[in-house]
């Protein structure tokens, strides 16, 4: 079995779970040979790193490749000592598992955060596809996102492009929608993923009526006629829009597609580009809100992909 540049594996991190997918390029396009999924061990870093050396090696066997390795990771790499920070696997938390894993697998290795892995993966035979740019913005239990230029993922000198969801909170929406301002995990305070994410949304419900709801249940509650809860969605999605509104004028993108656990939810697509547009100035058009074409099975091929994409550089 010999180094091949026509088979990558893609590997998706999670809290839970470890998704590997292997593919093997045809032409342009990438095809899936095979799949595996193992519970995340979430608290011994050896034992990460066995995991790992064990999917990497069937992924091989079954391909016939030793392949190159792309893997998505939530949180972000301190730039300054490559270790990695605010993960919800607390086996890597302060680790230096970019240095750990080269050292183990001895090949082509590529890691980039798991929403960059998600936008890329919707850029190249995604939503948006063949578009010259694109945002993929994640909303799930956090918020977060990666910017594709002609399907190439742009990942900024430390790395963190897109991570919208660190932007502060303008002071004026808190006052207007009378909110507090919440501490975020980052060390940060006011940050929008408090806000806009899935459990930003249960928040603001939360503040309002004193009482906890699931977004699902609050989306239902209010297309049951409740008064309390739609209020609740309409705030959050002046939120949402403010902070897509401000991604718009910033990086101008063709579309935004939207991952994460929201992006299940129908109303923002109907409702969520009024809402950008009520927070952009004349003559700025709202780009296209779209679904994801691949939703939860985005990751692992993204992660493929900037494998792909770091060895043609």
């Amino acid at each position: 079995m010999t180094n091949s540049k026509n088979g990558y594996h893609g590997i998706d991190i999670g809290g839970t779970k470890i998704e590997l997918v292997t593919f093997v390029q045809h032409d342009a396009e990438l095809r899936e040979v095979y799949r595996e999924r193992i519970a995340t061990p979430g608290t011994d870093f050896a034992e990460f790193i066995a995991a790992m050396q064990g999917l990497i090696a069937r992924g091989d066997a079954a391909s016939g490749l030793r392949a190159a390795v792309g893997i998505g990771l939530p949180g972000v790499i301190d730039s300054d000592t490559g270790r990695q920070l605010s993960s919800n696997v607390p086996a890597l938390n302060g680790r230096l598992v970019a240095q750990s894993l080269q050292e183990a697998l001895q090949r082509p290795l590529a890691i980039g955060n798991d929403c960059q892995c998600f936008a890329l993966s919707e850029a190249q035979g995604g939503a948006a596809d063949g578009l010259p740019t694109m945002f993929g913005a994640i909303i799930g239990t956090g918020a977060g996102g990666g910017f594709c230029v002609e399907g190439r993922l742009m990942r900024g000198s430390n790395g963190v492009a897109g991570e919208w969801g660190h932007w502060p909170l303008a002071a004026s929406l808190l006052a207007q929608h009378q909110l507090p301002m919440y501490d975020c995990p980052c060390g940060r305070r006011g940050c929008l993923e408090r806000y806009v994410s899935g459990p930003g949304m249960s928040r603001i419900y939360r503040h309002y009526n004193q009482a906890d709801e699931t977004p699902l249940s609050i989306v239902a509650r209010a297309q049951n006629g409740s008064g309390a809860a739609q209020h609740a969605l309409d705030v959050h999605l002046d939120l949402l829009g403010h902070a897509l509104a401000t991604l718009v004028i910033t990086v101008d993108p063709h579309a935004i597609v939207l991952g994460g656990g929201l992006s299940q939810l129908a109303h923002l697509y109907q409702k969520l580009p009024a809402a950008i547009g009520r927070h952009l100035f004349s003559g700025v058009r709202t780009p296209p809100v779209l679904p994801p074409a691949f939703g939860d099975a985005g990751g692992a091929r993204g992660a493929a992909l900037l494998a792909r994409q770091q060895l043609t550089d």
